[in-house]
């Protein structure tokens, strides 16, 4: 499974440690950027960059990080077809799989212990969606995507 990642200068710190561990166990991992946590750049960049790789690709999975992880999850789920996550631990990590397929996972660099980050990943890719109950709700997710791109916004 090929992970997409991204970050803004917050994120950049998370992002160089989930690259590293995530590579070391075997993930191919492609980074978007940023390249620097020295430098402010906007977050709405590289997280609908993450957003956009995990659509043209399904076989896909993304993580945008910024300082907090909300920023880049409101921007990742703009992108029709993404459903991020902003998760804070293991279990919250899981059920975004488990209960709402995310295919991306958002997460704060500056609210997040890399241990912790790195749980979370690790959890998240290893959880499998339940389908069932769950469908149809993902189903009216979907249906916003198009409502909202139909009525031009």
């Amino acid at each position: 499974m090929k992970i997409i990642i991204g970050s803004d200068h917050g994120g950049f710190r998370l992002k160089s440690f989930l690259i590293h561990a995530l590579t070391l166990k075997g993930y191919e991992v492609e980074d978007l950027g940023t390249d620097s946590g020295e430098h402010p750049v906007d977050y709405p960049d590289f997280a609908a960059a993450v957003g956009r790789k995990v659509v043209a690709d399904p076989t896909t999975v993304g993580i945008a990080i910024c300082g907090t992880g909300i920023g880049a999850s409101i921007a990742a789920n703009k992108i029709a077809g993404i459903r991020c996550a902003l998760v804070y631990d293991g279990y919250t990590a899981r059920m975004a799989k488990e209960h709402n397929n995310a295919n991306v996972l958002a997460l704060g660099g500056r609210t997040t212990a890399e241990e912790i980050a790195l749980d979370c990943v690790v959890t998240w890719l290893n959880a499998t969606y339940q389908g069932g109950r769950h469908q149809p709700r993902l189903d009216k997710i979907a249906a916003l995507d198009c409502s909202l791109r139909s009525a031009g916004k």
